[in-house]
């Protein structure tokens, strides 16, 4: 397969691929990249640690800092605590909340990251 044709079918993957996660896995959301594939992120639970990106990923898909990935763990992982398995995407989070899968640490999360962002609007429309 020549790497354009790959590259359109990982591309082809990540965007329509609206899977709920299975009980063993987790969302979670990047804090940041640490470099060689390895992102470090926090899960609903406030837990802090390093997950890798597979081949497949690499070079075709971009991650940034906020981005939700579904992760699963590695067992024999001492640093590396879990592989990415799915980059979640707008559409594909609104499909994992309206189903109730959405973990509720993220809910409470954006709902007081939303009540600052207005808050600071609000603030500087006064000014």
């Amino acid at each position: 397969m020549s790497k354009a044709t790959k590259k359109k079918f990982v591309v082809k993957e990540v965007l329509g691929n609206y899977d709920m996660p299975e009980p063993h896995q987790k969302i979670v959301k990047v804090m940041k990249s640490i470099g060689n594939n390895l992102h470090e992120v926090i899960d609903s639970e406030s837990n802090i640690f390093i997950v890798s990106m597979p081949t497949k990923f690499r070079k075709n898909i971009w991650i940034i800092r906020g981005n939700y990935l579904l992760v699963e763990p590695i067992i024999e992982g001492n640093k590396v605590k879990a592989e990415i398995v799915a980059i979640l995407f707008k559409d594909q989070i609104k499909n994992i909340k309206k189903s109730g899968f959405w973990p509720h640490g993220f809910i409470e999360n954006e709902i007081n990251g939303e009540n600052n962002e207005n808050e600071e609007k609000n603030q500087n429309d006064e000014n």
